[in-house]
């Protein structure tokens, strides 16, 4: 067994690779560009070296500096992670020339899945089922858009070394087909140093089912199930499963047969998804084979009782998988929701910045330790919720990199209680100082379609086409959330009654009855009268009326901390309440299930004379043209003077490794230009004004 590792990655990667390694009683070696030098992944790891500038392509992309590090170190292998150099092989073959051992396939094999054309033409002669489509690079928009034809929309333009949703596009008719293509092109070159493109029929009403696979040095191929990650924002996957609502056994059987015979192929040892996209009818095409650990490999983990990285490391080693297919085990069910640094009700543009606060939920499982069928030493069957992560609280968000956060991973007995604990931890999950997805991962789960199991790979373009909004978050039960906002004032009201040295005659008194004022959807105040009493002769325990329910609410979280925990009406909730978070100080904010609301918990003589307060428009900001998230301004695509139309292209700004277009919203006339490309903008900082 090696003695020493170096990971050839960052952020929550590279942590989880590290956790193992360390239960493994192997030493780790990190390493980081400018942006990563306070990062955790750093702190971990028993050694760092300094590989280079904050781009991914100064840094992490840079082969030759990786290896380097692994001879100053000593590091006998390279663990490459996912993304940056994992699924190249050219940095394969020279680890492995320089006798350093890759964590991951040979270079053989990745070269053959890595490149996805000669993928397709492998996996026919493997008599593994693919889609119809055009199999060699294409050299022209032009000529993109006649096979396009040929093949009959929709179709699917593809870079050929793309993945993570880079240089993909679907195509509808010839426009889109001939600016996909383009697209694709640019991103592909940029991201993968790689601009060759292929077209493929679109599958409509598809799921997204990828099997996982594991293959050793001595022959032997097994699949450990499938994942279900259909739940995809423009190509990226949002919410993994495993197993899958949808297919039968006898479909899992066929797809894991097919994607073993498809490892054999190309004689493959380590970790690996082969990734198909299944029809309706369960008819199912393969899609590319992602010769690396998935992001989403943590669900599979769950459910396997399998650490996966350490699988990878003792094949890498020489060892021989230590089970056979019959012994793979499918136990419970698991779930992962990406937590993303993006804010959804901006279209998720990216958001980064420093983190003034990070509290995840409470670990009851962790990475490099999964839950064992049939239970562990502690009788533990079902884990509960692990977090992957890679940042810390006061930590930054670089704008160079990819916009996870963090994996929130959940393990239950079946479907709906793993649903159910994803509700919970996805409440108590605290991010402050940036916006986050969890609104949006909230209201997907409380959909009754994916309750229901019932969805495909469109499922969030049909039910968010035009948009993720507040309203899109309906609370089962809005007067809790009054509630908890009425009982949170009261406890705060009597810990300043017992504050010393007050006046006599003049101390804080604690009432009872309350007006709390929400703003509702169209910017109107909403008044709520509410009563509080303790019911159980303590503070910390009160009875709520609202619109004439009751809600005793027992909390047990301190005041001033975000998170908290206790239970209404005798069952268990979890919710987050803060004050002075809004754009108004004197307001509490209140989120539980994805619902977020602003109230102000008056006497009834201040909410009547709140109603008697002038009303201050917001000033007009329609005639600037503004950044919508930090990044770099790549392109001013107009001048001062000139008349634009609405959907004309403006700038484009890159953050995150993607390119984002503004566009106009109405016709009018370029005046001031205010921002120049290169610069590096900050969120609402106006790049121009129209006259």
């Amino acid at each position: 067994m090696f003695k020493k590792i170096l990971i050839a990655n960052r952020g929550e990667i590279a942590c989880r690779v590290i956790k193992t390694a360390r239960k493994m009683g192997i030493l780790t070696v990190a390493v980081y560009s400018d942006a990563d030098k306070d990062a955790r992944h750093v702190d971990m790891a028993d050694e760092a070296v300094h590989i280079g500038a904050s781009p991914s392509r100064e840094s992490y992309l840079q082969a030759d500096r990786i290896i380097e590090a692994c001879k100053k170190t000593g590091a006998e292998a390279v663990h490459p992670g996912y993304g940056f150099l994992s699924e190249n092989e050219a940095f394969a073959r020279k680890v492995e020339e320089e006798g350093i051992v890759f964590i991951g396939p040979k270079h053989y094999s990745i070269a053959a899945m890595g490149d996805k054309i000669a993928s397709k033409k492998l996996a026919n002669e493997a008599r593994v089922n693919t889609i119809p489509g055009w199999n060699d690079a294409i050299e022209s928009a032009e000529r993109a858009v006649e096979i396009a034809k040929d093949i009959g929309y929709p179709v699917m333009i593809k870079a050929s070394a793309g993945g993570g949703g880079k240089g993909l596009r679907v195509a509808y008719d010839d426009k889109e087909a001939f600016e996909g293509f383009t697209s694709c092109r640019n991103e592909a070159r940029n991201s993968f140093g790689d601009d060759r493109i292929f077209i493929e029929k679109f599958v409509e009403e598809p799921r997204h089912i990828e099997i996982q696979v594991l293959g050793d040095a001595h022959g032997n191929v097994i699949y450990l199930n499938e994942r279900e990650c259909s739940i995809q924002r423009r190509h990226q996957k949002v919410i993994e499963e495993a197993p899958s609502p949808f297919i039968s056994d006898a479909t899992r059987k066929a797809m894991g047969e097919q994607a073993v015979a498809l490892a054999q192929a190309v004689k493959y040892q380590s970790a690996g998804t082969v990734e198909f996209v299944v029809g309706k009818d369960q008819s199912f095409y393969f899609l590319e084979m992602n010769t690396r650990l998935q992001v989403e490999h943590p669900v599979t983990e769950c459910i396997t009782g399998l650490d996966l990285v350490e699988s990878m490391i003792r094949i890498a080693a020489g060892e021989k998988l230590p089970l056979t297919q019959a012994e793979v085990q499918r136990n419970g069910w698991a779930i992962e929701c990406r937590i993303n640094a993006e804010d959804p009700f901006r279209n998720f543009l990216p958001s980064t910045g420093r983190l003034v606060r990070f509290q995840p939920p409470k670990e009851t499982m962790f990475a490099a330790d999964p839950p064992k069928a049939g239970g562990d030493a502690n009788g533990r069957t079902f884990g509960g919720v692990r977090v992957d992560t890679g940042v810390y609280d006061g930590g930054e968000i670089p704008m160079f990199y990819d916009s996870m956060i963090a994996k929130l991973i959940v393990h239950g007995r079946d479907r709906a209680h793993a649903i159910a604990l994803m509700r919970e931890a996805l409440n108590g999950f605290v991010i402050r100082g940036i916006s986050s997805n969890i609104p949006f991962q909230a209201a997907l789960l409380a959909h009754p379609r994916f309750v229901a199991g019932d969805f495909n790979t469109g499922f969030i373009a049909e039910n968010y086409g035009k948009g993720f909004h507040a309203e899109d978050v309906p609370h089962e039960d809005p007067d809790f959330l009054v509630a908890l906002a009425a009982y949170v004032h009261r406890r705060y009201r009597a810990r300043a009654s017992g504050i010393s040295g007050q006046l006599e005659g003049h101390g804080v008194k604690v009432g009872e009855q309350f007006v709390v004022v929400v703003l509702d959807a169209k910017g109107q105040h909403v008044h709520k009268p509410v009563s509080v009493t303790d019911y159980k002769g303590q503070t910390g325990s009160s009875a709520v009326q609202v619109d004439g329910k009751t809600y005793q609410i027992d909390g047990n979280g301190s005041l001033g901390h975000a998170r908290m925990e206790g239970a209404v009406n005798g069952r268990a909730f979890v919710a987050q309440v803060e004050r002075g978070v809004g754009k108004n100080p004197l307001a509490l904010r209140v989120l539980h299930n994805g619902t977020q609301i602003d109230a102000m918990v008056l006497s009834p003589l201040g909410a009547r004379l709140l109603q008697l307060m002038p009303y201050k428009a917001p000033p007009d900001l329609s005639k600037y043209l503004m950044s919508p998230m930090p990044g770099l301004l790549v392109e001013v695509s107009v001048q001062p003077g000139q008349q634009v139309q609405a959907g004309e292209k403006l700038a484009v700004i890159e953050a995150m490794k993607m390119e984002n277009v503004l566009f106009a919203t109405q016709d009018g006339v370029v005046g001031k230009i205010s921002a120049s490309k290169g610069e590096s903008l900050s969120v609402d900082q106006v790049i121009l004004e129209f006259n």
